[in-house]
C-alpha cells in the first residue's frame, strides 16, 4: 500500500510519515519553550513527589518511604543528618495555649526561638510570631507597632505576641481548595506542604495574619539547621509554600513544649492540654480574666490572653 501524501509549502508532495515526524519534533520544541522559565528552578519536585497521594491517603509504608526521602534531601543539601519523625496527635488531648499580657516585656525571645526551632528562612526572613507594642489604655490592634527598637518594656507601652490561633472554627481550612490544610484531632491546624498549591486563600481568610507565603526560596545555612524535624511542622519547606506556627508538633506530641514557652524570661507564655481539667492552662481558663482576640469573628481559638487580675 502506498503513502499518502500531502502538499507540502512548495507545491510538492510529502510522506505521511514525514509529516507526523515533523509535527512531533514541532512539538518537543514548544514543550522546551514551555518548560524554559523553569530551568532555574531547583526545587521542582521529583515525579514521585509530584504523583503522591494526600497525607491522610499515606499508608505506614509510604510515610516511611517520603520520611527516608526528606531525611536524604535535607543530608545532600546540608550535609545534616536529620531525624524526621511524623508523631501522630495524643489520645485524650487537646492542646491549648494562654499568654499573661502583664507579664509580656516585648522581648521578642519566642520570635528567635521560634525561627531557630522551626527551621525558618533567614533570608528572607520569615517569622511565625509578631509581638505587637500598643498603648497602655488601648486595644487597637491595627495601630500596633511591630518594628519597634530600643529597650523594652517601654513605660507607656504593654506588648501582645500574635501567632497561629488554632481556630476550632478555622477560615483558613474551609478557604483552602486542595484540603492541604487541615485540623488535627489535637486541635492544630496543620499544612502539608507538598500538598500546597500556593494560591493564599488561606492567607486572606485568617483573621490573625498567621500565615506566611515563601516568595522566594527559603535560605538558612548548615549551622543553623535544626535537625530534629516533623513532617507537618519545621521540616525545610519549598518556594511557593504557605508555612505557619503548628504548636511545635513535634515537641509537643513528644511531650515537651514549644520552643518560645521554653525560652520566654518571665512566664507569660503557658501550654497544656486542654481536656484535663488539673492542667495549668485549664485552671488559668477558670480563674483568670480571660481575653480573646477578634472573638467577633467567631473562630472560637486555642489560643488566649489573660490577666493576672
Amino acid at each position: 500500500m502506498s503513502e499518502e501524501r500531502k502538499p507540502d509549502a512548495a507545491g510538492g508532495e510529502i510522506s505521511r510519515r514525514a509529516f507526523l515526524a515533523a509535527a512531533a519534533a514541532a512539538a518537543v520544541t514548544a514543550t522546551a519553550a514551555a518548560l524554559a522559565p523553569m530551568k532555574d528552578i531547583a526545587d521542582l519536585p521529583s515525579l514521585e513527589e509530584f504523583l503522591r497521594k494526600h497525607y491522610k491517603e499515606l499508608t505506614p509504608e509510604d510515610k516511611k518511604a517520603i520520611l527516608a526521602r526528606i531525611a536524604e534531601q535535607v543530608k545532600t543539601k546540608y550535609g545534616v543528618t536529620p531525624n524526621v519523625t511524623d508523631l501522630p496527635p495524643l489520645d485524650g488531648v487537646e492542646f491549648g495555649y494562654a499568654l499573661n499580657i502583664g507579664r509580656c516585656v516585648g522581648c521578642r525571645k519566642c520570635v528567635f526561638a521560634c525561627v531557630d526551632e522551626n527551621n525558618q528562612s533567614r533570608n528572607p526572613e520569615i517569622q511565625y510570631i509578631r509581638v505587637l507594642e500598643m498603648k497602655k489604655g488601648s486595644i487597637d490592634v491595627e495601630t500596633s507597632n511591630t518594628s519597634y527598637e530600643g529597650e523594652v518594656p517601654k513605660k507607656d507601652s504593654y506588648y501582645m505576641p500574635v501567632q497561629c490561633h488554632q481556630c476550632r472554627k478555622a477560615p483558613c481550612v474551609k478557604a483552602c481548595p486542595v484540603e492541604a490544610t487541615w485540623q488535627e484531632p489535637d486541635g492544630v491546624v496543620v499544612i502539608d506542604y507538598n500538598w500546597c498549591i500556593g494560591c493564599r486563600y488561606c492567607m486572606a481568610a485568617c483573621p490573625y495574619g498567621a500565615r506566611r507565603f515563601n516568595f522566594e526560596a527559603p535560605q538558612l545555612s548548615a549551622e543553623e539547621v535544626n535537625p530534629e524535624m516533623g513532617y507537618l511542622s519545621n521540616r525545610p519547606r519549598p518556594k511557593g509554600v504557605v508555612e505557619k506556627c503548628h504548636f511545635c508538633l513535634h515537641r509537643t506530641r513528644a511531650g515537651k513544649y514549644p520552643a518560645c514557652v521554653e525560652v520566654c524570661p518571665t512566664g507569660s507564655r503557658k501550654f497544656g492540654n486542654l481536656l484535663d481539667p488539673d492542667s495549668e492552662i485549664s485552671n488559668i481558663l477558670r480563674n483568670k480574666r480571660v481575653y480573646v482576640l477578634k472573638e467577633e469573628v467567631g473562630t472560637l481559638p486555642r489560643f488566649y490572653y489573660y490577666f493576672d487580675i
